[in-house]
């Protein structure tokens, strides 16, 4: 087999080098205090789009700081009934996607809401004021301006919310809820579900954001991860402060947060993805806690990968046969 990175079997017991700083409980649970502080002003605003089993809507909500964040939300025109929900979120400087991608679980009986990230490529906005790095790359920016900053910590908290707004809607059924999407979306996805665990179902798919030491250290720190050595090629040429920005990158690091994790997790890795290594996908998974299972595609990298939608599908159907 090509091997890219660790032996597979090291893999299997790998759990990352970046540093997990020690109140990183405290300070999720004082970001997630931060929801319960200002008014969400939750607004669904009709789209049609002449689908006779779906109705769509523009959501938009308040997110942390005081942006207006945007997501697409998709239910069953069927009236009556709890729906399961899925959430899915999107890859890194992407957006919320076409309203089809939700059609054909719509039309299996799902609610189906997708996130545009703030400050990327959809309608959601970005108000975060800041000093230092914003020109390219949203793990390091806020880094110069403190932990509570970071940009990646808002948009956590962004896809909380949405999780929450779509649980509590008349027609959801908030104990089977989804959440799932590829490299940025299953970075995302695993940290909604660390920090939201009434998440009943967890499926990402070679997940970014997730053990940046280890990046660094195989020197693929080009594509995804590029935005660190331009940091410290601009901020820190000698590395004096290498272990305290490191450090404080272990707050938004998901391997430090999926342990966190109560659903059931389905998880897609890439044994030949030089985007999101194989290590760093593994550190994240090595450390969830509940019942998982994962699918290795061993001569597959960041790309398409066959057969993985109909896997998925019936992951999720499993919440209407489980109800």
């Amino acid at each position: 087999m090509p091997q890219l990175d660790k032996p597979l079997e090291e893999l299997k017991e790998y759990k990352g080098i970046s540093p997990c700083p020690i109140d990183i409980d405290e300070y999720w649970e004082r970001a997630l205090s931060l929801l319960d502080t200002f008014d969400w002003d939750v607004k669904f605003t009709r789209v049609e789009k002449g689908v006779p089993y779906a109705s769509c809507y523009d959501l938009t909500f308040t997110g942390v700081k005081g942006a207006r964040i945007y997501a697409k939300y998709i239910k069953p025109s069927v009236e009556g009934k709890k729906n399961p929900g899925i959430i899915k979120f999107h890859g890194y400087h992407g957006n919320s996607g076409d309203w089809q991608d939700g059609f054909s679980l719509v039309a299996a009986g799902f609610s189906y809401a997708a996130l545009d990230c703030r400050g990327q490529s959809g309608k959601s906005q970005d108000k975060t004021e800041l000093y230092g790095h914003t020109f390219n790359g949203q793990i390091v920016r806020g880094l110069e301006d403190g932990k509570d900053n970071l940009a990646f910590r808002d948009i956590y908290l962004d896809c909380v919310q949405l999780t929450r707004i779509v649980m509590d809607l008349p027609e959801v059924d908030e104990d089977n809820i989804a959440v799932t999407g590829a490299s940025q979306g299953g970075g995302l996805t695993l940290a909604c579900a660390s920090l939201e665990p009434r998440i009943k179902y967890v499926a990402p798919i070679y997940p970014f954001l997730s053990d940046y030491k280890r990046v660094w250290d195989m020197d693929l720190d080009i594509d995804a991860y590029a935005e660190i050595r331009h940091y410290f090629r601009q901020y820190d040429p000698l590395h004096i402060k290498e272990d305290e920005i490191f450090n404080t990158l272990g707050y938004i690091d998901i391997k430090n947060l999926t342990n966190r994790i109560k659903g059931e997790v389905l998880m897609t890795i890439t044994l030949m993805d030089n985007i999101c290594p194989p290590s760093t996908q593994f550190a994240a998974y090595n450390n969830i806690e509940s019942r998982k299972e994962s699918i290795i595609y061993y001569d597959y990298g960041h790309e398409h990968l066959p057969g993985l939608s109909d896997i998925l599908f019936d992951f999720f159907m499993k919440m209407k046969s489980n109800r």
